[in-house]
């Protein structure tokens, strides 16, 4: 059938729907009366804390500003002008408002890089979140893209762009701005009634916290710079002509800050267990998300710690540069190394701790070689002592293979360090699975033996100690046999089962045919 006529719009087609209510009716846009005014109930319970720009300066370059605003209030508390909004800048204008009207109970921010990693490529714990965490002050994010949850502070952005940043398109230098933005927050908080609240002044409402329970600020970090390590003075070698004098006068020789220069720094571990610090990536496994652990770095390693109990050391990728931004950013001069890794002496014992991955493979001098699946998740010491590779864990042996690499080979390891006294050995024996065959035996280094038909397909344990192989079934013991061989057990588990082959239906019957 054909319609005569024009045909409706989709429009037209949508109220009719509507009209007789088959379909419900969703506005393309929210309307103002579908957001939800919220409102903290005293000062000093949350702030909310963003970053504006706008700032023209005679040298072509933009500052930024630094604001924070009270939500009960909407007194301003933080309006610093920085040249560069980066973490330190936003947290020293943080922490002399803390220090000027209290501790507040919450903060909210968006998801910006100086509030957060939460979007970040390491993840971990930024100076923000640290002052935070160690002033008792809980941290709260806005979703992404959300600006109106941060509303209030956005409000006073707009205040302070229409009614002083406008007015002005060049300013002379960061003082001049920061100049003008004191003057009018002054008048922000004092001398400007807000519709929000009934007319009234921001300073009427806002109480700061009483002195007598303001609590010391921690970290000092956050307002002091470390002072420069002061240079080491050494002796200059003594000059051949003087050999043979039983005093050498010479004038101290300063060496550079760097020489010797140690940080200790902790972070946060995240979500994904990697990470990241000054580009160079740490793995925790995610079983360690939110921990905060302690990085001992210089040039040459770095040892990672969690209360005091070192997990592992690597290698260090950390140039200089980076240990002296460590050390003005949130570090502190580092202490004595947990551990002493000394000086290698050729053909000398070397041990490396490694993690075993989940195939029982080690990483050694960029080779994979295995160690036994039934390691896999642990972390182990490796120890290399001429011909044998031994590994052990908290000081006992677990294991004794051939020495996989060449004396240049164990040189390269760059993370090994002098290796202590000998393990001692396992008091247990090694245990095994074995799987009984279809003749009632099992195989175990190359041995063979014999458990019984009736014990067919079903998974034993075999005990491995230096002369017998016990094997059990659950807590009883089937049968114990002199160990005959002397190879190495190569396999600890059981393989997989094959899986089973489908079989053919099987045909139906026919009815005889009459």
């Amino acid at each position: 059938m054909r319609l005569s006529g024009p045909v409706p719009s989709r429009i037209t087609v949508h109220r009719v729907l509507i009209r007789h209510g088959l379909v419900d009716p969703t506005p393309r846009r929210r309307r103002r009366e579908d957001y939800r005014r919220w409102e903290r109930g005293r000062p000093m319970e949350l702030w909310q804390m963003d970053i504006v720009g706008g700032i023209q300066l005679a040298d072509g370059g933009e500052a930024k500003v630094v604001t924070g605003v009270d939500d009960h209030s909407r007194f301003c508390v933080i309006a610093a002008v920085v040249r560069r909004a980066t973490g330190r800048a936003v947290c020293l204008a943080f922490a002399q408002a803390l220090q000027q009207f209290g501790v507040p109970e919450e903060v909210l921010t968006d998801n910006g890089k100086q509030f957060t990693a939460r979007f970040g490529r390491g993840g971990g714990e930024v100076m923000f979140d640290r002052i935070c965490r160690e002033n008792g002050i809980t941290h709260r994010l806005t979703k992404p893209r959300s600006p109106t949850t941060t509303g209030k502070v956005e409000r006073f952005h707009q205040t302070l762009q229409r009614e002083l940043l406008d007015d002005v398109e060049v300013w002379a230098d960061p003082e001049e701005a920061q100049a003008a933005i004191d003057v009018f927050r002054r008048e922000y908080n004092s001398e400007r009634p807000h519709q929000s609240l009934g007319m009234a002044f921001p300073a009427d409402r806002f109480t700061a916290q009483p002195a007598e329970e303001q609590i010391p600020l921690r970290p000092a970090l956050a307002t002091t710079i470390p002072a420069p390590r002061k240079p080491l003075l050494v002796p200059p070698p003594a000059s051949p002509s003087a050999a043979g004098s039983a005093t050498v006068a010479a004038a101290p020789l300063a060496i550079g800050d760097d020489v010797g220069l140690a940080v200790e720094v902790t972070r946060l571990v995240p979500a994904s267990g990697n990470l990241t610090v000054c580009r160079q990536q740490f793995w925790l496994s995610p079983t360690r998300s939110g921990l905060p652990v302690t990085l001992w770095a210089d040039t040459t390693v770095v040892h990672l710690l969690i209360d005091g109990v070192r997990l592992k050391t690597v290698p260090s990728r950390l140039t200089p540069t980076h240990l002296r931004q460590l050390l003005a950013d949130d570090g502190q001069p580092a202490g004595p190394p947990p551990i002493t890794t000394g000086t290698l002496q050729a053909g000398a014992p070397i041990e490396v701790e490694r993690l075993v991955n989940a195939t029982g493979l080690i990483s050694l001098a960029g080779r994979q070689h295995p160690v036994g699946y039934h390691f896999a998740g642990q972390r182990v010491t490796v120890r290399l002592d001429r011909g044998l590779m031994q590994i052990t864990a908290d000081g006992v042996l677990l294991r004794s293979l051939p020495n996989p690499l060449t004396p240049a080979e164990a040189a390269s390891i760059r993370d090994a360090r002098p290796a202590g006294p000998p393990p001692t050995p396992n008091p247990e024996p090694v245990r095994v699975e074995r799987r009984v065959s279809c003749r009632g035996a099992l195989v175990i280094a190359g041995q063979r033996i014999h458990v019984g038909i009736a014990h067919a397909g079903a998974t034993l344990t075999v005990e491995a100690a230096d002369t017998t192989f016990r094997v059990h079934d659950g807590d009883q013991l089937l049968t114990e046999v002199p160990r005959t061989t002397v190879k190495p057990i190569a396999r600890f588990k059981v393989r997989k089962p094959e899986p089973a082959r489908p079989t053919a239906p099987a045909a139906k019957p026919q009815s005889p045919v009459i």
